[in-house]
């Protein structure tokens, strides 16, 4: 089996390709030229990214030649794909800035010097089309009854599905085109929810030029527990550190079921197979090491060695002893002294961190037993947090049993 194939299937990278033996041939001629699409419809990736992206690196690493789309266009209309309801429609100006945004975080993963690697947007070629010929040249080719048979938008149907979004399987086929075109990619990544958009973009260029090309998808990553990956109680966590800050996006990794390390060590980090394997596999207090170094890899990739060892750093302070150490990584606000020497209301205090939206959540947190203060249960939403919590300049607030946050008195 071809090596970069092999590899993407070891680590888990695989799920559907269109035709395995022509996409294996290809491999093995020389480099391939392939391409994976991101939509700027917000100002930083996530999680969810991920797996492309490390796939791309992959594949990079083979030899094969990675073009990073950015949808500065398609992203005006949304992506019906794995969504249950539209998405909220964005000003041109707000997508420029999203694409401008991603681009920097594409390059932790993709190395573009000496053109080894295309980093492009597609708004270059699809802003200026002419409607009425792009349905003479293009629509034509498109069949509204094999469109429907695809399970990205028979789950749409269930909820509504608007004229704007079903032109997006167009837009997209029409990119694989372009691409193929102008700069013989002969493949489209994705994930297992792009399935529908990549075979159609194949058979719009074996209908237009007669070229053959091929698609790969990946799994769609849940964790054990089933829920979606890259979610929490919060949200979505981002590779921009001021969405989701390096702490928290280490502690995310750094509290992974057991039965997730194996998997994500080997499609989060570059460590060798073997390496993710073993480490996979260490039992009871063992397999936490094995979740430091996944969150400590993959943060060291996201944000650079620095701010990875000041999460390590802070992530070992708090869990011991709840306050010693270095804990400069640790997500932080500054309250004056005379502040805390009056004292603060415990509610009034969380809700200023990140661990808590609102005084309403705090007082959730209180009620349920969660909320500690400087290593001390909070009892009661009435509690007085004063000067007596300081410990060496710092209050550190956890609520529940890995989430932490440090006052830093001044």
């Amino acid at each position: 089996m071809n090596k970069a194939l092999e590899l993407l299937k070891e680590r888990g990278f695989f799920q559907q390709c269109t035709d395995e033996a022509l996409l294996e041939k290809k491999l093995n001629e020389g480099p391939v030229r392939f391409y994976a699409g991101f939509d700027p419809t917000g100002p930083s990736l996530h999680c969810g990214h991920l797996v492309p992206l490390f796939a791309m690196a992959h594949l990079q690493g083979q030899g094969h030649l990675p073009i990073a789309l950015v949808g500065g266009a398609t992203a005006r209309i949304g992506d019906p794909s794995g969504k249950i309801e539209m998405r909220k429609m964005l000003s041109v100006e707000q997508i420029q800035a999203n694409a401008e945004s991603l681009k920097r975080q594409i390059s932790r993963f993709i190395e573009f010097d000496n053109d080894k690697a295309l980093l492009l947007d597609n708004a270059d070629w699809l802003v200026d089309l002419n409607y009425l010929d792009f349905l003479r040249t293009i629509g034509r080719h498109f069949s509204v009854n094999r469109m429907l048979t695809f399970e990205s938008y028979k789950k749409r149907l269930e909820t509504g599905l608007t004229f704007i979004e079903f032109n997006y399987q167009l837009l997209q086929s029409y990119d694989f085109l372009v691409l193929r075109k102008k700069h013989n990619c002969f493949l489209q990544i994705g994930g297992d929810d792009q399935w529908g958009n990549i075979v159609a973009g194949m058979e719009l260029i074996r209908r237009v030029d007669g070229l053959d090309a091929a698609g790969l998808t990946f799994p769609l990553v849940t964790r054990s527990d089933g829920k979606k990956m890259g979610k929490t109680e919060k949200g979505a966590v981002f590779l921009d550190p001021n969405q989701t800050s390096v702490y928290d996006f280490f502690q995310y990794w750094r509290n992974v079921a057991d039965a997730d390390v194996e998997k994500f060590l080997k499609l989060y980090t570059f460590l060798p197979i073997a390496q993710c394997i073993e480490l996979g596999r260490k039992e009871g207090a063992e397999i936490n090491s094995s979740k430091e170094i996944l969150a400590y890899e993959l943060t060291k990739i996201i944000h650079g060695q620095e701010e990875a060892d000041k999460a390590l750093a802070a992530a070992r302070a708090a869990f011991v002893n709840g306050a010693t150490g270095d804990l400069e990584g640790m997500p932080s606000i500054e309250i004056e002294a005379s502040v805390v020497a009056a004292g603060i209301n415990v509610l009034d205090l969380f809700a200023q961190t990140s661990l808590c939206k609102s005084k309403g959540e705090a007082r959730r947190l209180v009620d349920q037993g969660g909320a500690v203060v400087s290593d001390k249960k909070i009892e009661s939403v009435d509690a007085v947090i004063d000067s007596s919590s300081v410990v060496d300049g710092n209050i550190i607030l956890k609520a529940g049993k890995k989430r932490f946050f440090r006052v830093v008195v001044k």
